[in-house]
């Protein structure tokens, strides 16, 4: 159960970074980190129902999407460069694609 234990740690990571940028960082750090840590704990959670409805492939994307989009927003407010910022869409392409890829395993059935 790699993926659940993924998920799980995906869904601590998300925790620890909205408690940072809501008590240890300030102005834009703050908000990447309070965004990042939305984004990928809704998705750590996605990933397991994902799993209960046995679509990995959606909850791979799930994970993999929630660690590049919240991973660059983390990365930038420790002071990374700023270009990592362009990346960050690829994260959220791959969140949407596990939707819709949810949606279509839901509706095939």
């Amino acid at each position: 159960m790699m993926l659940a234990m993924l998920a799980a740690l995906s869904g601590a990571m998300a925790v620890a970074a909205g408690a940072f940028g809501a008590h240890g960082a300030s102005g834009q750090a703050a908000e990447w980190l309070r965004t990042g840590g939305t984004y990928q704990l809704v998705h750590a959670v996605a990933a397991l129902v994902a799993l209960q409805m046995g679509a990995r492939v959606p909850a791979w994307l799930f994970i993999c999407g929630g660690f590049v989009f919240a991973g660059t927003l983390y990365l930038m407010a420790l002071g990374a460069p700023r270009w990592l910022g362009a990346i960050t869409p690829i994260g959220g392409t791959l969140l949407i694609a596990g939707w819709l890829w949810l949606a279509w395993s839901a509706l095939r059935g």
